[in-house]
C-alpha cells in the first residue's frame, strides 16, 4: 500500500467563503500515482470544514443562508464572552460541516457524482491563509 499526502495552501476572505479545491486535489490523486484507493481532504482548524456541494453560484448562496441560520453571527456565544475574539459562530459552523470528506479512487481519478465538487470553507471573521491536508491511500 502507497501513501502519498501533500499540503495545498489557499487564502480565503472573512465571513463564509466557499472555495472549489476540486482540481487541485485531483492534481494530488494523479500525482500520486495511485490507481485505486482513498484520499482524505483535511482542514486544520476549528473555524474551517471540507464538504462537497455542486460548485454553482445558487448552491453556494443556498449553503451561506442555511448556515446562517444554523448558526447565526450576532447572538451571543460563550466563545467570544470568553476569548473576545468574536468568531464562536464560526467555531460551530465548522463543527457543523466537519475538517474533512473522504473519497474513492478508482482508475486514478476521484469517484465524485458528476455535479459534486469539493469546496474549502472558511466561516472565520478575518482573512486567513488556510492549509488543507490531502492524503491519498491506496495500490
Amino acid at each position: 500500500m502507497k501513501v502519498v499526502t501533500e499540503t495545498l495552501g489557499y487564502q480565503t476572505t472573512p465571513e463564509t467563503d466557499v472555495l472549489n479545491i476540486t482540481d487541485d486535489v485531483a492534481s494530488v490523486v494523479e500525482r500520486s500515482g495511485l490507481a485505486c484507493g482513498l484520499v482524505l481532504v483535511f482542514v486544520p482548524g476549528s473555524t474551517a470544514s471540507v464538504t462537497t456541494i455542486e460548485f454553482e453560484s445558487g448552491a453556494v448562496r443556498d449553503l451561506k443562508r442555511a448556515i446562517e441560520r444554523l448558526a447565526p453571527k450576532g447572538p451571543a456565544y460563550e466563545h467570544d464572552r470568553r476569548w473576545g475574539d468574536m468568531n464562536g459562530y464560526a467555531h460551530v459552523r465548522a463543527a457543523l460541516l466537519g475538517p474533512s470528506v473522504t473519497v474513492p479512487i478508482s482508475d486514478g481519478k476521484l469517484m465524485l457524482g458528476t455535479w459534486q465538487q469539493i469546496v474549502l470553507c472558511d466561516f472565520d471573521n478575518r482573512s486567513r491563509r488556510r492549509q488543507v491536508l490531502v492524503q491519498a491511500v491506496g495500490e
